[in-house]
């Protein structure tokens, strides 16, 4: 394995165990086995070595997008599919969730990043793609569909994180929202 790779994966843990604070550069080093400067020769600072894992994590979603579609199933059941990696990832990586989702600062990183952000989200459209070309969702503009419920999977996903997610504001699981998401859609689609 390679030392970059090894910081990597003592960062993530360190992430997935204490959140991003606990990422700083000489506890990598610490928790890589290596010493607390070993870092700061692969990456120029702790953003870098965070961008690092948003990447590594955008490809993760991307692939497990790109499986989805693979799925010899109908296009809804390969979204849906999908769509619960989503919620699941979201679920059991709630800091590198929000590394992903809620950072600014790893956001404006550009380059690899950004790339690797975008890989992911056009294998999430790819789903609506093929949903739309099955007719089960509405005509619109892709892009934005593909937004739209990637948005509104994020705010349910928010939600369970936090702890707001409740039977009495109409959803237990994000899976349920996103059941009923899906349902208004075809609704919409159906012209009713």
């Amino acid at each position: 394995m390679k030392t970059s790779d090894r910081i990597i994966d003592s960062a993530i843990a360190l992430l997935d165990s204490g959140g991003m604070s606990a990422v700083t550069l000489r506890a990598v080093g610490q928790a890589s086995g290596l010493s607390h400067n070993a870092p700061y020769k692969h990456f120029d600072n702790r953003d870098s070595l965070l961008g690092a894992i948003a990447t590594q994590e955008f490809q993760r979603l991307a692939a497990a997008f790109r499986a989805s579609r693979q799925e010899r199933v109908r296009p809804l059941t390969k979204l849906k599919q999908a769509l619960q990696v989503f919620s699941r990832y979201g679920r059991d990586y709630p800091n590198r969730y929000q590394l992903l989702f809620s950072d600014p600062d790893i956001a404006k990183q550009g380059g690899d990043l950004q790339q690797a952000a975008m890989a992911s989200f056009s294998a999430f459209a790819a789903l609506i793609a093929e949903c739309q070309t099955a007719d089960v969702l509405p005509g619109v503009e892709t892009p934005a569909l593909a937004g739209l419920i990637y948005a509104s999977v994020h705010g349910l996903i928010n939600l369970q994180a936090s702890g707001r997610m409740r039977a009495e504001k109409g959803f237990m699981t994000v899976d349920d929202g996103v059941t009923l998401l899906l349902k208004l859609l075809a609704y919409e689609k159906s012209g009713n």
